[in-house]
């Protein structure tokens, strides 16, 4: 029948049978997906924690052992962090805040910058200027600077500098590119942040107890989980474990955006890192070529 719900049923001798039987039926389909999950995350590897001799005592309840000095995590506590993190970014998501995804350790930036721009959130994955989140107000006026010097390289006006003011020129637009770049869509604080490795980011975490942000992460067992708000035990250093959770995160973000149509409108998208080499680039080639003329 088109657009019947079991809830549909009411509690009567003839409903409450089926009622059970599609409450059976959900159960299964709920732990179907979960085995599925837990073989993905087992696969990429998420289970390997790091050294036995560089564990932190308070991630005993996440450890289920320990194989060739090397922690064990359980896998099930992964699971079980992920999927109370993703219900909880799905509201955060459906409620029209702010998730910035913070991760500027080698293995986690590209993932970082891909997942975050798919699901339109601001996010950092080079570098955590200090006072991104206390000092706000003097982060967003950089902005202003940033887009000054996109105008310029974008017109004319560039050909009316030297060669030497060209190059400090661009030496200054990378630079301010490359940091502020994932936060152009932060226009106000966060009301999360998605974290890999707090250990790294432990400015991030700091700023985010000092204004009361909630934070979620990814965390090996060398980490202090009592910082964090939602735990999600796993493998912090390997690209596939940090891509499979990122990925499960952001897909979390984008079903609760789904929930409300307005802000599916209009994503804002940070512009792409390709666009800042193109520029740099074609100022290379200007410079070059009024050099040979």
């Amino acid at each position: 029948m088109a657009g019947f719900r079991p809830t549909d049923l009411c509690s009567c001798a003839f409903c409450l049978p089926q009622r059970s039987q599609y409450a059976r039926y959900a159960w299964i389909k709920e732990s179907s997906v979960a085995n599925e999950l837990v073989s993905k995350l087992i696969e990429a590897g998420a289970h390997f924690g790091h050294r036995v001799s560089r564990w932190n005592p308070k991630m005993a309840p996440y450890i289920y052992g320990r194989k060739n000095l090397i922690h064990i995590i359980d896998i099930r506590e992964t699971l079980r962090g992920m999927l109370r993190a993703k219900k909880y970014l799905s509201q955060v998501a459906q409620g029209g805040s702010l998730v910035l995804f913070v991760g500027t350790k080698r293995q986690a930036s590209e993932v970082i910058q891909r997942e975050a721009t798919r699901c339109g959130m601001p996010f950092v994955s080079e570098r955590w200027l200090g006072g991104c989140l206390t000092n706000f107000r003097t982060i967003r006026d950089r902005m202003g600077r940033l887009e000054e010097l996109e105008t310029i390289m974008n017109s004319d006006k560039i050909n009316g500098y030297s060669k030497k003011m060209q190059s400090a020129l661009n030496r200054e637009y990378r630079k301010i590119y490359r940091n502020l770049n994932g936060i152009r869509t932060l226009n106000r604080i966060p009301e999360c942040l998605v974290i890999i490795d707090p250990k790294k980011e432990k400015n991030a975490i700091r700023e985010a107890k000092a204004l009361g942000i909630t934070t979620v992460a990814l965390i090996d067992t060398d980490c202090d989980p009592s910082q964090v708000d939602l735990v999600i035990p796993g493998n912090d250093d390997g690209i596939r474990s940090i891509d499979l959770i990122v990925k499960q995160l952001a897909d979390a973000v984008l079903a609760g955006k789904s929930e409300n149509p307005e802000l599916m409108k209009t994503v804002p998208q940070a512009a792409p890192v390709s666009a800042a080499k193109d520029a740099v680039s074609e100022m290379a080639a200007l410079a070059e070529k009024e050099a040979l003329g």
